[in-house]
């Protein structure tokens, strides 16, 4: 049986087809521009570092400032195969101990050490990048997620900064209607029931 997820607070939303799914990255142009050239991620890009891995759009706009901050200038819209996302959900583990989710911190310590992927429930952001009453997912791959995410998962990888700084510009202007055409369009994602757990209570 499959369900939507639509907790009022924790919510994947996503822009996704029957096989893939979006996720956004943002990197210095060392790293991104020949990611997006090449469809795939450099040598300079280093696996043994956790990578985060953001369905959300504007949160992506959020944590990077729209591609301005230093050492995100390039945004990257990574499309992956939606088995390797649900893989990466199935092991991953909350970034944070959560009483009553874990049953006591010290699990929850090894659960953390031994999964190659972790979990963080962000505020979701509007236009301004204000916080919405509801959260967004952030993914951290590390070790065998970070390898099979650059190996196995990447179908594509597209530099999307121009489209970053064009809704900004419309943002900045006042034309919220202009800047919401251009979003891309996130839906709720759908899982199994229950796959999620592990990851929210």
């Amino acid at each position: 049986m499959l369900y939507s997820v639509q907790e009022d607070r924790h919510q994947i939303r996503a822009r996704h087809t029957e096989s893939t799914v979006t996720v956004y990255q943002a990197y210095s142009p060392r790293i991104g521009l020949p990611a997006a050239r090449d469809g795939r991620f450099p040598e300079l890009w280093k696996r043994d570092r956790m990578t985060w891995i953001k369905p959300s759009f504007l949160w992506m706009m959020y944590r990077c400032g729209w591609a301005a901050k230093e050492g995100q200038e390039v945004v990257l819209a990574v499309e992956i195969t939606r088995e390797g996302f649900e893989w990466a959900l199935d092991h991953a583990c909350l970034s944070h101990y959560e009483r009553g989710l874990h049953p006591d911190r010290d699990s929850w310590k090894r659960d953390l050490r031994r999964s190659p992927a972790r979990v963080q429930w962000d505020p979701e952001r509007d236009l301004h990048l204000q916080a919405l009453p509801y959260r967004s997912l952030q993914l951290g791959l590390a070790g065998e997620a970070a390898g099979r995410y650059a190996d196995e998962w990447t179908v594509s990888i597209t530099d999307v900064t121009d489209l970053a700084h064009e809704i900004h510009g419309h943002v900045r202007s006042g034309e919220l209607e202009r800047a919401r055409q251009l979003l891309p369009q996130e839906r709720v994602y759908p899982l199994r029931e229950g796959r999620l757990s592990h990851l929210q209570h």
